[in-house]
């Protein structure tokens, strides 16, 4: 039997998710709805009444022609000639259920790590469930959670095995988060084939649309992934070419960017945006997000004040831009420095998407999850790192998550999982004044809201608009050191945006920008 895995219902007739509805009818309503799998699942019940309720959805499945799946319990499978049976690793070895239901129902296993996966492919798995994803009430035996990341790696794994299987993703998934799910767990050469829910069906007020929803969500391409370009620019040449364009379209259009950042930094921000031409709001409140990502702009979340109402807030900003589809950019200052700062990145790096990540080298190796980072405040500290590894661990970040990435420094690296490239403009006053890594941000994301097609394109030239004006303010015979400096930059600023206006792209000619030539994850 081929198995359609898209829509995965586990059901759960505890009367906390339930509710009052009845079982049955919320399950038929569900496969009315779009559900393409249909596993029952109780750990409570007795088997005569297991039995009982099995074949009321064997027959409500049935009528659909929608698989209903047994959740561990081979025997009540056999008594009521289900399509399969669900296995997780406590349960019966996958050879002896084998040996038990034949070669034509479907096997179906619970993994949590890339062994396991392999271990249930090699023994016979039809499909794999992978999970947990995110923590969830419905399941309180989960051992770990593994987040997009953690799925993605299990992909990765089993790519090679002789046997493909389909899998899904199961774990605090819901409307909210389904495309977000499937599109940051894509691995390398294999992506999820569907997930499975629990909640979002069994406790909506309308199971049938919200399994027509959720249906409809996962199998469209989300909005937050619009800049993407099928055979992008590559060479250097050819990305400067355009870059002077990207910023005149940026004082043409005027494009909202919208600020969550710290007070100190407000006003230069401000500033930063209308002397490039954008039109800033600062805002720290998540609710204002749903109307002003309307506006057709981008968000700013800078990491610079921490409380559990600012992380409530950037979440709720995030996924609001995400679904108008509009950009997000994310800068995890001292993402590295305390607990709080580390477990605040992760909540955002699971709960949203950004198109853009721009931090230090010590910011992203956490969010990579190196275990020993540890930041002095937001200063990245001294490195050790080559530059080549810095290059590579933008690539493979920005591989990962699906993003460009940003690694800041005295050379600036940049990559989108497949082009990388070295920057090495900028002034040393950059690293004197406050908030110039968040008024960076700032100018990337205008670029991004202005220039939707190639993402990596509009974040090169917003570092060459930002770094290029600040070399040009540098040798001003007004700037005597910091203090001048600021005005100055924020002139030049706003004389690069002129003569972007004017179609006179001489900036450019200090742009020194390289391409790194280094391997894409996951190629031979």
């Amino acid at each position: 039997m081929k198995i359609d895995c898209t829509l995965y219902l586990v059901t759960d007739s505890t009367p906390a998710i339930l509710g009052k509805s009845h079982f049955e009818d919320v399950v038929r309503a569900a496969v009315e709805g779009g559900v393409t799998l249909v596993q029952y699942r109780d750990k409570h019940s007795d088997t005569g009444d297991l039995i009982r309720t099995a074949q009321s959805l064997r027959t409500i499945c049935r009528q659909h022609s929608v698989p209903l799946i047994i959740n561990d319990r081979v025997d009540v499978a056999l008594a009521v000639d289900a399509d399969g049976v669900h296995l997780g690793q406590t349960d019966m070895d996958i050879i002896t259920a084998r040996q038990l239901v034949g070669s034509k129902m479907i096997i179906g296993v619970t993994v949590s790590s890339l062994a396991e996966a392999v271990t249930a492919v090699e023994a016979g798995a039809d499909y794999l469930g992978i999970g947990t994803v995110y923590a969830t009430p419905t399941k309180e035996d989960t051992k770990a959670i593994l987040g997009t990341a953690g799925v993605r790696d299990i992909l990765n794994g089993i790519t090679g095995l002789e046997k493909v299987v389909p899998t899904v993703a199961i774990g605090g998934i819901n409307a909210k988060n389904i495309q977000r799910v499937m599109f940051k767990s894509q691995g390398m050469r294999k992506r999820l084939d569907g997930v499975a829910v629990v909640s979002a069906i069994m406790s909506a007020e309308s199971p049938k649309a919200a399994a027509r929803a959720l249906r409809w969500l996962a199998t469209e391409s989300p909005d937050f992934i619009n800049g993407g370009r099928p055979n992008p620019v590559k060479e250097v040449d050819d990305l400067l070419r355009q870059a002077n364009n990207i910023i005149k379209d940026l004082g043409a259009k005027h494009p909202l960017c919208h600020n969550m950042t710290n007070l100190v930094v407000q006003n230069f921000a401000a500033n930063v945006a209308l002397s490039i031409g954008s039109s800033p709001i600062m805002a720290n409140n998540g609710d204002e997000a749903p109307e002003l990502a309307r506006l057709g702009g981008a968000l700013v979340i800078n990491m610079g004040s921490i409380t559990p109402e600012a992380r409530t807030n950037y979440i709720r900003a995030a996924q609001a831009y995400n679904a108008c589809g509009q950009p997000v950019l994310f800068d995890p200052v001292g993402a590295g420095a305390t607990k709080l700062r580390r477990d605040t990145a992760e909540s955002l790096m699971a709960e949203c998407y950004f198109e853009v990540i721009k931090g230090n080298e010590s910011e992203l190796s956490v969010l990579w999850g190196e275990p020993n980072t540890q930041q002095k405040g937001v200063d990245s500290g001294i490195s050790t790192s080559s530059d080549l590894d810095k290059a590579a661990l933008t690539m493979k970040l920005a591989a990962r998550e699906h993003s460009v990435v940003v690694l800041t420094g005295k050379t600036d690296y940049l990559s989108d999982g497949t082009r990388t490239y070295a920057i090495k403009n900028g002034s040393g006053y950059l690293g004197r004044i406050t908030g110039s890594g968040c008024t960076l941000g700032t100018t990337i994301a205008a670029c991004l809201a202005s220039h939707r097609e190639d993402k990596l394109l509009a974040t090169l030239s917003g570092i060459l608009m930002y770094e290029i004006a600040a070399e040009r303010a540098t040798v001003r015979e007004d700037v005597k050191g910091p203090g001048t400096f600021v005005p100055a930059f924020i002139d030049e600023l706003a004389n690069v945006a002129r003569l972007a206006h004017e179609s006179n792209d001489s900036w450019l000619d200090q742009a020194n920008v390289e391409r790194i030539g280094i391997r894409e994850p996951g190629s031979p």
